[in-house]
């Protein structure tokens, strides 16, 4: 299914029209900050490939909803991200279906909060598989097709996490400090080709992946799950509030657009001020 043949765009930060016929793979994106992000770019006129997991009927209405509001092609894809082959597939599809890829946003991920000597070794194999691994393989995939087309933009979604660490955490900080690295060097290798590759570090956000690790982060730290809110979670982050979705997004579009032209390699905290500290 070819997108239709339309310069739409709603007005958006940073993106203006310059935006609008993009096409997108955002990973893990059916709910959290990747469907932020995806409603952010199709708001600014860019066709969207959607992938996560959940109920085919809450992922059919996210993306039928999107493409009706904004009047973009949306596309969704079950690839699991801890297995390379069906990330491939998921690529070759978008390239099909969209004719190409011209900005791939690396976010999905997991995670698991335990001390290390207890920490499954199945959950750090997944952890740094989905978390920096799939970060790999999509990667690898889009950038012939950018530089091919002489522009791209790769933003890898990865953490305050991969600027500090937490305890318990070990698989998860050992991941996002890998996605900063692997940022910088395709950064390097892609920069002569009108592609810059970004990783945003978010700091604390309400989404499903936050919200299980409260619960696990109490048992660890043998306090309450207001306790972990109040003074863990939001103690990290000298506002005392969650960064949202919508701000993330925002970010994400910025980094597409051209006024970012210039900035490559970096990771751009948002996170209330926590690594400020």
């Amino acid at each position: 299914m070819q997108p239709p043949e339309r310069d739409v765009a709603m007005p958006g930060p940073g993106s203006a029209r310059e935006l609008a016929g993009k096409r997108a793979i955002v990973t893990g994106s059916t709910s959290g900050i990747g469907l932020g992000i995806a409603t952010a770019f199709a708001k600014a006129g860019m066709h969207v490939m959607l992938n996560g997991f959940g109920k085919a009927e809450e992922i059919e209405a996210i993306r039928a909803g999107l493409a009706k509001s904004y009047g973009v092609t949306v596309l969704y894809s079950a690839a699991d991200m801890s297995k390379p082959a069906e990330i491939s597939a998921m690529v070759l599809a978008a390239e099909q279906a969209f004719g190409g890829v011209d900005v791939l946003v690396n976010n999905a991920g997991i995670q698991h909060v335990e001390a290390v000597e207890t920490f499954p070794p199945e959950k750090w194999d997944a952890i740094l598989a989905i978390n920096l691994s799939s970060a790999f393989h999509a990667t690898r995939h889009v950038v012939p097709m950018m530089k091919a087309r002489k522009w791209g933009r790769i933003i890898n979604v990865a953490s305050a996490h991969g600027l500090v660490a937490s305890p318990f955490k070990s698989a998860y900080v050992a991941a996002k400090h890998g996605v900063l690295g692997f940022t910088k060097t395709i950064a390097l290798e892609t920069a002569e080709h009108g592609i810059t590759v970004n990783a945003i570090c978010p700091g604390y956000v309400l989404t499903p992946l936050v919200q299980k690790q409260i619960p696990e982060t109490a048992k660890a730290r043998g306090i309450t799950e207001e306790q972990v809110i109040k003074d863990v979670l939001l103690h990290a982050q000298p506002t005392r509030q969650f960064v949202t979705t919508e701000q993330l997004g925002a970010v994400a579009t910025f980094l597409c657009g051209e006024g970012a032209a210039s900035i490559t390699g970096i990771a751009l905290p948002v996170e209330g001020g926590w690594t400020a500290q």
